[in-house]
């Protein structure tokens, strides 16, 4: 009988912490139904009144509005021009860099700078990162006197990182400040809202104000945020979940690189069968071999102008932006490629030569020259006369 109650005892035990363990997750998705739509409710109303200033026509019709306080971080060759467009927009905007001398150049023109991106954090509304690598992003949002730094009530409302890293990173600092909650609600919202969107048009395009943005989160921040990335670009997209932006960037990049190395194999081979680059672009640009890296970014000196191939490869994309930096500690697009589908148990033979291919140019020295010199410096390709 003490056995058979015994059983019962235990039978009822499981039976309550399984019915525990209901009432807990059945909590939490209350709690995070509640988020949401308080989310939904404050975002769909900042997208309102972007539209409604959109209607209204001057700077403010291109952004939340030009009271939002904008914190930049990152004024490398992208993010200087992204920062300065916003201030050309009227945003309020306060940023903070490593290099002093960068940070001199907004100062004179009156715009505030911070020494620690804490301080940035403590000073905005919004932050836009635009950094070189998955360990800078970390530091600046997790380390010390970064933007999370010993607070678990923060200032901004909106974090939107620009910059290439890995997905896993990406959605782990996301997960981190969805943890957090606000110093001031906004409206009916109390937690901070992570984007992913990194970019694609280059320094150019960044410079002209015409990139293009690749956006991972919740939607409704990516739609109350698209005014203010129109201030930067021209074209946003959203790529779904979080992570999903700097995904699809990976994915972009992988492609380009690609078919930039087929291409170039393509004309080598054709030089030497006796065919002239030019004719070749002529046939694959009029057939089905048509591409961005033939019509546009052509890798053999000579054939189009205004193209860094047109200027010994210098300028454009480098070489060390595929894999390699000196320190090998900036590990880009290729590697963060491969390594993204290593995690997943994905097999991508292609972007693993391609990516062997880089690191062997970058090994030679051409770490700096634009990725099209595999045309020259790997297949040995000749100019056009």
């Amino acid at each position: 009988i003490s056995s058979l109650h015994l059983s019962n005892r235990l039978a009822s035990s499981k039976e309550d912490q399984h019915a525990s363990a209901n009432t807990a997750r059945a909590r939490e998705r209350e709690r995070m139904a509640i988020w949401r739509a308080r989310s939904i409710s404050f975002l769909t109303s900042s997208l309102r009144a972007a539209r409604s200033s959109a209607h209204a026509g001057g700077a403010a019709g291109r952004g939340f509005s030009t009271s939002a306080r904008v914190g930049f971080i990152g004024l490398g060759n992208m993010g200087f021009h992204m920062a300065n467009n916003l201030i050309n927009a009227g945003y309020k905007v306060t940023v903070h860099d490593i290099n002093q001398n960068v940070m001199d150049k907004f100062l004179e023109k009156g715009v505030p700078t911070k020494e620690t991106p804490f301080d940035v954090a403590e000073s905005s509304d919004i932050i836009i990162t635009m950094l070189p690598s998955s360990s800078h992003v970390l530091n600046v949002y997790t380390g010390t006197n970064g933007l999370l730094h010993g607070n678990r009530t923060l200032q901004p409302w909106l974090f939107i990182d620009s910059s290439t890293i890995d997905p896993l990173t990406s959605r782990s600092i996301s997960k981190q400040i969805s943890k957090c909650s606000l110093k001031e609600k906004k409206g009916d919202i109390s937690t901070p809202v992570m984007l992913d969107a990194p970019v694609s048009g280059g320094v150019p395009r960044a410079e002209a104000g015409t990139l293009t943005f690749m956006v991972g989160g919740l939607q409704e921040a990516f739609l109350a945020a698209r005014p203010l990335f129109l201030a930067m670009g021209r074209n946003t997209v959203y790529c779904g979940a979080s992570g999903n932006g700097v995904a699809a960037k990976i994915c972009n990049n992988l492609a380009m690189a690609v078919s930039m190395v087929g291409v170039s194999e393509a004309f080598a081979l054709g030089q030497r069968l006796g065919i002239t680059a030019t004719t070749l672009t002529d046939i694959f640009n009029s057939s089905s071999a048509r591409c961005w890296s033939s019509d546009s970014y052509n890798p053999v000196p000579g054939v189009m102008e205004a193209v860094p191939s047109s200027r010994d490869y210098n300028g454009g994309f480098s070489s060390k932006l595929m894999f390699y930096t000196k320190t090998m500690s900036q590990a880009k697009d290729l590697t963060l490629a491969t390594a993204s589908a290593a995690e997943i148990g994905f097999s991508c033979p292609l972007t693993l030569k391609v990516r062997d291919i880089y690191l062997e140019l970058c090994k030679e020295g051409y770490e700096s020259k634009d990725f099209a010199c595999v045309f020259r410096h790997y297949y040995s390709g000749k100019d056009e006369p």
